[in-house]
């Protein structure tokens, strides 16, 4: 069974900054600068919460993982929007 996940970062370093986005960009669709929305079952979990971890700087560093449910009743509707409606990611493009 997949799991909906935000997943939330405020890192200190660009570099590092960069290298957790690029985790997690192979793990779900970013919804905002420094946010995910990750559909993972729970071995994937494990192993994107170990990839973070290898990259961030314990002290300095935070990533949150935030549970919304399961995957199949967990869209849109579990996203409120203050502002600009939000709309699903369907192509993402970073300039760095």
């Amino acid at each position: 069974m997949r799991t909906a996940y935000v997943v939330s970062y405020d890192i200190a370093d660009p570099s590092r900054w960069r290298k957790v986005w690029r985790i997690l960009r192979g793990w779900g669709d970013a919804v905002q600068l420094s946010v995910f929305r990750c559909d993972l079952n729970a071995r994937e979990l494990i192993e994107l919460q170990a990839a973070l971890s290898g990259v961030i700087h314990h002290r300095q560093d935070q990533v949150l993982v935030i549970t919304l449910g399961p995957a199949e009743t967990s869209g849109r509707k579990a996203i409120a929007s203050i502002g600009r409606t939000y709309e699903e990611p369907t192509q993402v493009a970073l300039v760095l």
